[in-house]
């Protein structure tokens, strides 16, 4: 399993570093991230295995046998590769003229594998479908270019590739992009053009921050459908296994700006599941103007993503700005059948973070929209304090309000959005918050609006709307951004003794909404 860290004393929370993650975006600087896959293959190339008949349904029913059997763990590969350092790992990466057709100038697409090894113990099994057949792919270290200061490692037959990339002439012809990565227990990650990786999804989130500690699914097995000629959308299905429940999955990918990707799971229980997240997302959020005060940076701001948005089953769209406060904090927002949340980055200059290396104005957000009625539950938000950049720390994901038993299956569909925030809601969106101390005492909260074609040139026809769960609030001052156009909210509290306040915040026209509605949790 990837390495974790503890982030939050006393509570009982581990969260996955986002090391790993930034091993693979290093090693995407190497030519991988776009290649020609023009030349000799150092080694011939990806190799393929005797062919067997293959139908999607083999999947699922993989996953209900296997859920019937008790959970076996995987082998790992030797000792010695777990042991390597990170400046190993990054040491080693895969020669692109080796890609799985990388000799098929008709094939609109090509496969990348990764290394095993540090933290990716345990190989995934890799299949390619083609004609109704699917055919594994065989281990081959020479597939890898290596610098000299990678160690000398054992090699048997435990080794097998720890992940895959797939990538495509998105801007170029002749060009192939990578766009998509699926390495590490359950984990995957997509790029909209233009962008660069950011937050990450995952197949299934168990017990996410329950003090017995989190469950990481594993993608086990790969199958990668050959696309014909010309084909613009990819297929991938995915084995899913771990000690309380396996899984079948289908993804079918469209690169582009945004990328989407439509996903079918059936999951499977081997045991009584009581906190079952579903399309959760990761990502992380350090500071910007919420709390820039307890951080000394040269940035302006350092996250992923810097917003929760939901467009609940009433209709309404919520802005949840995201936090890092001082203590864990879980935020549950109760629902019957969402239409849709996500995590977005709605900041997008370079001047929101200045930041030349990160390039955070370029992170994708990532919107979920179920495929059909997910019934009661809530979509939850997780917050883990945090000092450094380098660890992920949000989690969001759908709840559902009944347990998942032992023996019973669980169909579910959705749709994953990768890339550039848009129109997922109704109303004026948030562009960003400011919170600080007032000139004398309380704080001040400013709220930033877009324009907007139902905005009108008097402000004052505007209805303000602010509530508190605690202290004292004013009634708020809307004045005209000169740099945006749109409307600003602030408004003054002051918090008293509270250990904490609930906020919600609105604009309304002629009774009805005219912007988001703006909630968030304020902590001393």
């Amino acid at each position: 399993m990837v390495q974790i860290a503890p982030v939050a004393q006393g509570e009982g929370v581990t969260m996955l570093r986002r090391e790993f993650l930034t091993a693979l975006i290093a090693l995407s600087g190497s030519p991988v991230l776009a290649s020609t896959g023009a030349g000799k293959p150092s080694s011939g190339g990806l190799s393929l295995g005797e062919a067997r008949a293959f139908d999607p349904a083999y999947v699922t029913e993989t996953a209900r046998l296997r859920a019937m059997r008790p959970y076996a763990l995987r082998q790992a590969v030797p000792e010695e590769w777990l042991n390597i350092s990170y400046d190993d790992y990054r040491s080693i990466w895969f020669n692109t003229q080796n890609a799985l057709w990388a000799d098929e100038p008709d094939t609109p697409l090509q496969l990348d594998v990764f290394a095993p090894g540090l933290y990716f113990p345990r190989p995934v099994a890799m299949h390619v479908v083609q004609d109704g057949a699917a055919r594994p792919l065989k281990f081959d270290f020479d597939v890898f270019d290596k610098t000299d200061k990678f160690p000398d490692l054992p090699m048997d037959d435990s080794l097998g590739y720890s992940g895959l990339r797939l990538r495509a002439e998105l801007e170029k012809k002749g060009i192939y992009t990578e766009f998509a990565v699926f390495q590490g227990a359950s984990y995957f990650r997509a790029i909209g053009t233009g962008d660069i990786y950011g937050l990450s999804a995952r197949g299934l989130a168990i017990d996410v921050a329950e003090p017995q500690g989190e469950e990481f699914p594993d993608f086990v097995a790969f199958w990668l459908e050959k696309p014909a000629p010309g084909d613009e959308r990819f297929v991938l299905h995915a084995l899913l296994d771990s000690p309380s429940c396996a899984g079948a999955y289908r993804f079918v990918i469209r690169p582009g700006q945004p990328l989407v990707m439509e996903v079918e799971a059936t999951i499977f229980p081997r045991e009584d599941m009581s906190h079952v997240g579903i399309a959760a997302l990761t990502s992380m959020f350090q500071f910007d103007e919420t709390n820039r005060d307890r951080f000394s940076d040269f940035r302006p701001a350092v996250h992923d993503s810097d917003g929760l948005l939901i467009r609940n089953g009433a209709g309404e769209t919520i802005w949840r700005p995201l936090a890092n406060p001082r203590r864990l904090q879980i935020s549950a927002f109760a629902d019957s059948d969402p239409k849709g949340f996500g995590l977005m980055q709605r900041a997008r200059r370079f001047s929101d973070f200045a930041d030349l290396e990160a390039l955070y104005h370029r992170r994708p957000g990532l919107w979920v929209e179920p495929g059909e009625g997910w019934g009661a539950g809530s979509v939850v938000l997780v917050e883990i304090p945090t000092e450094q950049e380098i660890y992920d720390n949000i989690v969001t994901y759908w709840r559902p309000s009944e347990p998942w038993e032992k023996g019973s299956a669980h169909q579910l569909s959705y749709r994953l959005t990768w890339g550039q925030d848009s129109d997922y809601g109704n109303g004026l969106r948030v562009l960003n918050t400011q919170i600080g101390n007032a000139f004398e005492t309380g704080i001040i909260v400013a709220i930033n609006f877009e324009p907007g074609a139902n905005l009108p040139e008097d402000l004052s026809q505007i209805e303000r709307k602010i509530r508190a769960s605690a202290g004292e609030v004013s009634s708020g001052v809307l004045q005209r951004n000169p740099e945006t156009g749109g409307p600003r909210l602030a408004f003054k509290f002051e918090p008293g003794d509270a250990e904490l306040i609930e906020f919600r915040a609105e604009l309304r026209l002629n009774g009805a909404p005219l912007s988001e509605t703006w909630l968030y949790r304020w902590t001393p």
